[in-house]
């Protein structure tokens, strides 16, 4: 009888993508109620930036990686 297979959660899934050095991860706050902001701060809140090293093993976890 073989063990299970580890699943990945699938809410990490849809929000990190690995790359070469780590994974990489969208800016907060950028879904909705974005008429009050001001277009400097949804500007600078677009792009991809990478997940800080010390969450690193968590989002590893998460999405299965080995």
């Amino acid at each position: 009888m073989s063990n299970a297979k580890a699943k990945t959660k699938r809410g990490a899934a849809k929000r990190f993508k690995a790359t070469a050095s780590g994974y990489k991860r969208k800016s907060a706050n950028r879904s909705h109620i974005l008429t009050k902001m001001t277009p400097k701060r949804k500007r600078h809140l677009r792009g991809v930036s990478s997940v800080n090293p010390a969450d690193q093993k968590a989002v590893k976890r998460m999405l299965g990686d080995k």
